[in-house]
């Protein structure tokens, strides 16, 4: 009995969001369509309050050793990694350090602080000392969790928008794969921040409601925060997930620089690569977690995709009313969805109005108390999409499921 070649352990998840912190809080929420994180708050932009899905719960504070990487992207990162650090701990003694790595998406890193620096060097001339550049470089997160944890193995961020933390999957499945690692820390890490929430308002993709995708009343995005951190590994561990990778599919249509490809061919590219990598047709997808931001044109291309490829439909739901758009940790918190989908055999339910938009193929989006089919393998996929025409479809299921 061998795995699939391309199929790897996701062994343990850590995850904190507007949901709640770890899985079993965040579970009982998404499954049963909670929006109750994302809320109305003055101080984000200028012009009046901007809703956000902000993690409330209690995190992990930086020790005094690695002042220069504090930073609230961190402390989140922390509150992930609190939840599986004795797995962590197992596969560090069992492999040795030199060979675990760490992969992780983010497209804020500390900004926020840098915000905070520079108003206070407005005010008082010069820049707090507390505050260090390298809180708000793309690659500290990864650099962070790696000497936090005195792993030796390779350790770097990807930063490609709303897909980064999907896109870490291929990077971590790849050092798997080519013998570089045993075991990979992987996910991704983004933090609330004014210039995302004002740059996003800024191309008119806010909402001061709750997001409604695929709604013909759906108005754009909220923004929020959070981590996913997967422990990913080439064997099962001992009292560990039987959950695994299956498949990824990339592609890059470059249509416009924040604009996606009207007919959603780069999704769909990306979504039948994921199909041939995994080696799953698709009457074997139980599950799709869409994009779904709940802006007129992501929500639009998606649904196109979707129904060309799946065209006896298949059940999906979009997640992000309930989290915000947790930008370059969306692709692994949405992930995360999935596999605790997998886990608890509950789909995760579709948060709307109800009411369709005409001018959209129909798509499958279900309501609350859907599980899995009783005669189908527990498969899943999860979408990404980003600026610039970066797109990402990751596959997950249980581990009967991808052995050969």
């Amino acid at each position: 009995m061998q795995l699939h070649n391309n199929a790897y352990y996701l062994s343990a998840l850590g995850i904190v969001n507007a949901l709640g912190n770890g899985v079993d809080e965040i579970s009982h929420k998404l499954f049963s369509g909670d929006t109750s994180g994302l809320v109305l708050e003055h101080g984000w932009q200028a012009d009046g309050e901007a809703r956000v899905g902000r993690v409330q719960s209690s995190l992990p504070e930086i020790p005094d050793a690695f002042s220069q990487y504090a930073c609230h992207n961190n402390r989140l990162l922390l509150g992930a990694l609190a939840q599986i650090e004795a797995l962590v701990a197992s596969a560090i003694a069992q492999y040795g350090a030199q060979r675990i790595g760490v992969v992780l998406g983010t497209s804020t890193s500390g900004i926020a602080e840098s915000e905070q620096a520079v108003k206070a060097q407005q005010l008082a001339g010069v820049m707090p000392e507390h505050y260090h550049y390298l809180q708000q470089e793309l690659g500290m997160p990864a650099q962070f969790l790696a000497k936090y944890l005195a792993l030796k193995g390779p350790a770097y961020a990807v930063s490609t928008a709303c897909t980064s933390s999907a896109k870490a999957f291929q990077s971590a499945r790849n050092l798997l794969k080519h013998g570089l690692c045993d075991a990979v820390l992987v996910g991704g890490v983004d933090s609330l921040c004014k210039t995302t929430i004002n740059g996003f308002a800024s191309l008119e993709s806010t909402t001061q409601e709750i997001s409604n995708p695929m709604s013909q009343h759906r108005k754009g995005i909220n923004i929020g925060e959070g981590a996913a951190l997967f422990l990913m590994t080439k064997e099962r561990l001992a009292d560990a997930s039987d959950i695994v990778l299956l498949g990824v599919g990339e592609s890059s249509d470059a249509y416009h620089i924040s604009a996606p490809q009207p007919e959603g061919l780069g999704a769909e590219a990306a979504i039948r690569a994921a199909l041939q990598d995994a080696g799953k047709t698709v009457e074997e997808i139980a599950y799709i977690n869409l994009h779904a931001t709940g802006t007129l044109k992501n929500d639009e291309m998606e649904s196109r995709a979707v129904a060309r490829v799946f065209i006896n439909g298949v059940p999906c739901s979009g997640t992000k009313p309930m989290t915000g758009h947790t930008l370059g940790a969306a692709g692994a918190t949405e992930l995360a969805f999935c596999w605790m989908a997998i886990q608890r055999n509950q789909l995760p339910p579709h948060v709307w109005d109800g009411e369709a938009d005409s001018a959209l193929p129909h798509i499958n989006l279900i309501s609350t108390g859907h599980t899995f089919g009783p005669s189908k393998p527990r498969i899943c996929m999860s979408n990404s999409f980003a600026f610039g025409g970066s797109n990402v479809s990751l596959i997950i299921g249980e581990q009967a499921n991808s052995i050969i």
